[in-house]
């Protein structure tokens, strides 16, 4: 009953029987569609018959009973119940005066056969810093300045503008000790620390590794037990909001990382949470990830659908975030995801669709865009599955964009090649031209990228050491020439020679060197090229945007593309030589402009390139007039990637 409702309550009692729920908040998370779920259940400050304390209120549809135990009562069950709603929702709720903020908690919940489990708030907005597993009752609260980026960010996050992210796991990016995993960087320090050096490198954005509880630092947080807590490894949530306000305030955007598609069977978190299995499948065909050991969200459950929509929900409305970054889309949408013949059941059309996760996530866009336009969500989906970025009202997910791993894979396989091996493997380069308008595509090299035996993008590289970094220079030139957004991740930006490890921090040390502070000076004006020039962003996602300029020279390496804007006077030319043999005098037929300027080329000396292939003065003869028809002469270096306008 809401508190209007409420003539009498008996003050003696250790906790009153108060609600904040409506009968229309009942219907709509039976339905799935309280998408403010946060605003309800959890633990809220309140002040009842002028007394102070939190309201609690919990979902466990098969409890016989429910109790708030804590540091405040001795964890004992007996002192502080809740009462079940009598509207068979399965919400159990009450209000505890006298508790304050900061007031360690858990539900104590005797379930399913009479098992007595010890849970943590699934609604909770801050927790207890592993390894306790505790939930803390807190009221956020925050003094936002970045009123400017949200009234202009439609601007900053549109398909139209420049993305280019910063993958950050905050833990790893740079501790106070290099190998003491328990070593963290406080959110206000890495305010001082990361946003500088973003805004420097010209990254548009920042993609946070997951930073939602979670117990295991193994895990890079994609096991997480806290879907509405900021991790507390770095502070308390309101020091998170302060350090995207920053960013903000330093026209810096912020996606993250969120995890609908599984989570742990740690005994706090929401496995068989009361005593069943209330948030996953029962069958574990469905309601198991072999690969991660984990649990699948029971999607058909309107329950469960509030529950998750409400946790993206929640991120945007009181972080203030950007973007959402829509972890193993594969995984969600395919029953037979990572399973053999045998080990799952189609579904009642014979498929191998998950119908009612497929609906999850097309209700998931359609709500967030509602509420939030101005924002994007991103899919990692790694395979053909069509319509992922096309619009719910046009039968596709509605995603703003998805990750291209055909395009990642594909240049892998192609620049461990040695250039001699190339010529023949063109297609591995150019292939992606042939279905990237199909989505909206973001260009990633991710963390998944440099771990696992995988090696450092650097080591990726063949050739003697100047070799590997000429190629890396011109994978990246590629990258930021080829049309979508980007994403990269940190370290590579400097050539990190380890593979990435979360208990320890980047290899800055490397940056005393040239070869590595020249990297990072590269990349830095690839980002800020990227960023100024119209003709690289503006039609990133129409075929208009992009023009094959010359393919024929495969024996030769050569290959030239040009990337076009709205108005054809910023049209930029991109020429790239994919083997270790230098061309001098190199002539190429162009259509469009009478005089080209070079204003980036990777083997320069401050890229730590030869610096022996300039081109001061671009040689340009007419061929045909009459269709604007030129003949460029340019000296092209070996291993290079030159860009002209």
């Amino acid at each position: 009953m809401a508190y209007e409702d409420i003539h009498f309550i008996d003050s003696t009692k250790l906790v009153w029987n108060y609600s904040l729920f409506t009968d229309e908040d009942i219907e709509q998370f039976w339905r799935g569609d309280l998408y403010n779920a946060y605003e309800k259940f959890g633990s809220h400050p309140l002040r009842v018959l002028n007394t102070d304390g939190y309201y609690f209120a919990v979902w466990a549809p098969n409890a016989t009973a429910v109790s708030v135990i804590g540091e405040f009562n001795g964890w004992k069950k007996q002192l502080h119940p809740l009462y079940v709603r009598l509207d068979k929702s399965g919400i159990w709720e009450g209000f505890i005066p006298r508790i304050p903020q900061g007031t360690f908690y858990k539900y104590h919940i005797t379930g399913f056969e009479g098992v007595e489990l010890e849970k943590a708030d699934p609604y909770a907005f801050f927790a207890e810093l592993r390894p306790g597993t505790a939930s803390i009752t807190r009221h956020l609260q925050m003094p936002w300045q970045d009123s400017k980026w949200m009234a202009n960010r439609k601007k900053h996050n549109a398909l139209n503008a420049p993305w280019s992210v910063y993958e950050v796991h905050l833990a790893s990016w740079m501790r106070p000790v290099k190998n003491d995993e328990n070593s963290f960087n406080t959110y206000h320090q890495l305010t001082e620390k990361l946003i500088p050096y973003v805004k420097a490198m010209g990254f548009t954005h920042v993609e946070f590794m997951p930073v939602m509880e979670h117990p295991y630092d193994g895990s890079w947080g994609y096991q997480g037990t806290g879907f509405f807590a900021a991790t507390s490894r770095f502070g308390v949530p309101e020091d998170f909001m302060y350090l995207i306000d920053i960013m903000h305030q330093n026209d810096i955007g912020v996606i993250l990382d969120w995890v609908p598609s599984h989570f742990p069977n740690d005994a706090h978190g929401l496995y068989k949470f009361d005593g069943t299995h209330t948030y996953e499948y029962a069958d574990m065909r469905k309601g198991f990830h072999v690969d991660w050991n984990s649990y699948i969200f029971n999607y058909k459950r309107g329950e469960v659908q509030s529950f998750l929509i409400s946790s993206a929900h929640f991120w945007f409305k009181k972080f203030h975030i950007d973007g959402i970054r829509v972890d193993a889309v594969n995984s969600i949408i395919r029953l037979d995801f990572s399973r053999k013949e045998g080990e799952w059941e189609r579904n009642e059309y014979g498929g191998h669709e998950n119908i009612e996760a497929i609906d999850f996530l097309k209700k998931l866009n359609r709500i967030i865009y509602r509420d939030f336009p101005d924002i994007q969500t991103i899919a990692e989906e790694a395979s053909d599955w069509p319509g992922i970025t096309l619009p719910v009202s046009k039968g596709g997910f509605g995603f703003g964009m998805k990750w291209m791993m055909g395009w990642m894979h594909d240049n892998f396989r192609y620049f461990k090649k040695y250039p001699a091996q190339r010529i023949e493997a063109q297609n591995d380069l150019t292939f992606s031209l042939m279905y990237f308008y199909d989505e909206k595509f973001m260009l990633p090299i991710s963390h998944d990228e440099v771990v696992h035996g995988k090696s450092p993008l650097i080591y990726k590289m063949p050739g003697n050491e100047w070799e590997k970094f000429a190629n890396l220079r011109l994978l990246y030139t590629w990258m930021y020439m080829h049309p979508g957004a980007k994403l990269l991740f940190m370290g590579c930006e400097f050539g990190q020679t380890s593979e990435w490890n979360y208990m320890s921090e980047l290899d800055w040390e490397l940056l005393q060197h040239p070869v590595h502070n020249d990297l990072q000076e590269c990349l830095r004006t690839l980002n800020h090229l990227y960023r100024s020039k119209p003709a690289l962003y503006e039609l990133q996602f129409d075929q208009n945007g992009f023009e094959w300029v010359n393919l024929d020279n495969r024996e030769q390496g050569i290959v030239a593309f040009k990337r076009k804007g709205k108005y054809r006077a910023n049209d930029i030319l991109v020429v790239m030589n994919i083997t270790n043999f230098p061309q001098r005098q190199w002539k190429m037929e162009v259509k469009g402009k009478s005089a080209w300027k070079e204003i980036f080329n990777s083997d320069d000396k401050k890229y730590w390139g030869s610096g022996d292939y300039m081109n001061e003065n671009i040689i340009c003869n007419a061929i045909d007039k009459k269709r604007k028809i030129y003949e460029i002469i340019i000296d092209i270096p070996a291993l290079g990637a030159m860009i002209f306008e």
